[in-house]
């Protein structure tokens, strides 16, 4: 009985011995279990290189759009013809890309100061304590005589950032990204 024990174990050593080498040498599915192996980095790396690629082209665009809509106040175009923080607002919205929504997710700060210090510590929150966007100040005129510094401030909650995977970009509340927009500069002699 002894002996057959022995065989039977044996047996069963070399059939698994046989089955490791075989299994070893084996090269069918091997790229299947390459691809397996690299394809959660890779796609990591892809949504993380479109996810920042998406913000970047945000804020760029956001940023040429406050400059370009600025220039109004700057040379005092603005100003003359009466126009209202809410006016300006929907001048900057007209010269931002048609995927950011102006409607609830952007706010508008324009400050005048006689300094250029003044007007940094004039320069106000975008969000509050709980990481919300805070409304629109009260619609007014566009601040600004001649030759007064203006700062200009578009803070946009950026909602994209909270639904890119494998990349979390969002510092709100709500996981969105906040996007901040300035200009600063000495408005012209325009009277």
């Amino acid at each position: 009985m002894r002996a057959t024990m022995d065989i039977n174990e044996r047996s069963a050593f070399a059939r698994l011995r046989d089955f490791s080498i075989t299994f070893y040498r084996d090269e069918r599915g091997f790229t299947a279990v390459e691809f397996a192996m690299v394809a959660m980095p890779f796609l990591m790396l892809l949504f993380g290189t479109i996810g920042v690629g998406l913000f970047f082209f945000t804020t760029f665009s956001l940023e040429n759009a406050v400059e370009k809509a600025s220039r109004q106040i700057r040379t005092g175009q603005a100003q003359t013809s009466g126009k209202t923080t809410s006016q300006f607002k929907q001048d900057v919205c007209d010269l931002a890309p048609s995927f950011v929504d102006c409607a609830g997710n952007l706010r508008v700060n324009v400050v005048s100061s006689a300094s250029f210090s003044g007007a940094a510590s004039a320069m106000g929150s975008c969000t509050d304590s709980g990481g919300s966007l805070i409304p629109d100040p009260a619609d007014s005129a566009v601040p600004g005589g001649a030759g007064e510094v203006v700062l200009v401030t578009v803070c946009y909650e950026w909602e994209l950032a909270k639904a890119i995977p494998f990349l979390e970009l969002g510092d709100m509340g709500s996981g969105s990204r906040l996007i901040r927009a300035s200009t600063t500069f000495r408005t012209e002699p325009y009277n």
